[in-house]
């Protein structure tokens, strides 16, 4: 049986997400199913009732997927409920190359990632220096508050 996987995320601005998240796996935004200038397009040519869509939905992409086809697709729901605790799950985006790496060049990749994540929008929540367990890592939030770290 073939599967595929679609992380979906509750979000408040899919296009803001689509942006960072994007930036942040090196993915890029989901293009609409061919012949259609737009999602909301897609949507209506299939039959989804105008109602069910808010404004705006479908006019720019609200999905990320990964160019060379290895990742899951992300998908970026609107919700109109905001963030209210610590996510349950997290990615970690890992940059660092590794324990076969030495940590001195594992510290300079990860700084450098949260260096241009912080210019993407995200915030930094603590660092994990410890190089006695032969650890740096980065604690960083999204631009809508959700956990990743980067190590």
């Amino acid at each position: 049986m073939e599967m595929t996987v679609q992380l979906t995320i509750d979000c408040s601005d899919p296009q803001r997400m689509v942006t960072f998240w994007a930036e942040a796996l090196g993915y890029v935004p989901e293009p609409p199913p061919g012949g259609h200038a737009t999602w909301r397009a897609y949507w209506a040519a299939m039959g989804v009732p105008e109602a069910e869509l808010p404004a705006g939905a479908g006019d720019v992409p609200e999905s990320i997927v990964d160019p060379a086809g290895r990742g899951p697709r992300v998908w970026f729901q609107q919700v109109s409920e905001p963030k209210v605790a610590k996510n349950r799950w997290h990615f970690d985006l890992k940059v660092g190359g590794g324990r076969d790496v030495p940590l001195d060049v594992r510290t300079e990749r990860v700084q450098a990632a949260v260096e241009r994540l912080v210019k993407a929008g995200a915030t930094v929540l603590r660092i994990k220096d410890e190089p006695d367990m032969g650890l740096y890592a980065a604690a960083m939030q999204d631009p809508e508050g959700n956990e990743f770290d980067v190590v």
